[in-house]
């Protein structure tokens, strides 16, 4: 199965949360924040929404940092999404 993002939406996969600090401490699965670094997995069309015109500005392989509380999870094929409208993208890191 395939997720494909009407208007708006970016789909992204969350990067994996640190194990260890930077002093070396292990940290349990339970202890690790969700990171709020993702990769985009697929991106919406844009257009029209609520009488605006929309541009996508993230395209499928950028690494973007997203709102904290943002989006909606979704299970498939046993991997885990985040589904959130292109305004909770805060940026785009770039190496």
């Amino acid at each position: 199965m395939k997720l494909i993002p009407l208007g708006d939406r970016v789909v992204l996969k969350q990067l994996l949360a640190e194990e260890t600090t930077k002093s070396g401490i292990v940290l349990p699965g339970q202890a690790k924040e969700k990171p709020q670094q993702a990769e985009v997995v697929a991106v919406g069309p844009g257009g029209m929404i609520d009488g605006k015109e929309v541009t996508m500005q993230v395209k499928v392989g950028d690494k973007v940092i997203y709102s904290k509380y943002a989006g909606t999870e979704v299970k498939l094929d046993d991997e885990e999404y985040i589904v959130v409208k292109q305004g909770d993208i805060l940026a785009v890191v770039e190496n």
